[in-house]
């Protein structure tokens, strides 16, 4: 099994229980980190890392911890597998579609499709949570 991190920006709660899903997934060897506690050179230390930040304001990720966090993060990646989950209060979910597509056309290995919920995460969303950290950790 492959060292998944799994680190998470939450405020409500409801993307951090997205991340204990992505963990379930990960298995024994996943480590589940909030963002003020992760920094790119720790990315060396895992093979791959799971992504987690509710949409804010006009549907863009958190920006005071979670963007610069992902900012540092970007040039470090290299060929890392990543994956990318969220909630959402409001909206259709663009600030992941765009999340998805920066991720991308920046040339990460996105190694699964992304996962979103409205709101509180219901058993299909917290399923497809479980599967990313799977997909992962294989």
């Amino acid at each position: 099994m492959k060292k998944v991190a799994v680190v998470y920006w939450s405020g409500t709660g409801n993307t951090e229980a997205m991340a204990q899903a992505v963990l379930e997934g990960a298995g024994a060897d996943g480590k589940l980190f909030d963002a003020g506690s992760f920094s790119a050179d720790m990315i060396k230390d895992f093979d791959a890392v799971a992504f987690g930040c509710p949409s804010m304001g006009s549907e863009v990720l958190e920006e005071e911890v979670f963007q610069p966090l992902w900012d540092s993060c970007v040039s470090v990646l290299g060929g890392t597998p990543i994956a990318l989950f969220g909630s959402y209060g409001w909206g259709d979910g663009e600030w992941m579609r765009n999340w998805d597509e920066d991720a991308k056309a920046a040339g990460l290995n996105v190694a699964c499709q992304f996962v979103i919920c409205n709101e509180a995460p219901d058993d299909s969303a917290l399923a497809d949570c479980r599967r990313i950290g799977e997909a992962l950790a294989m």
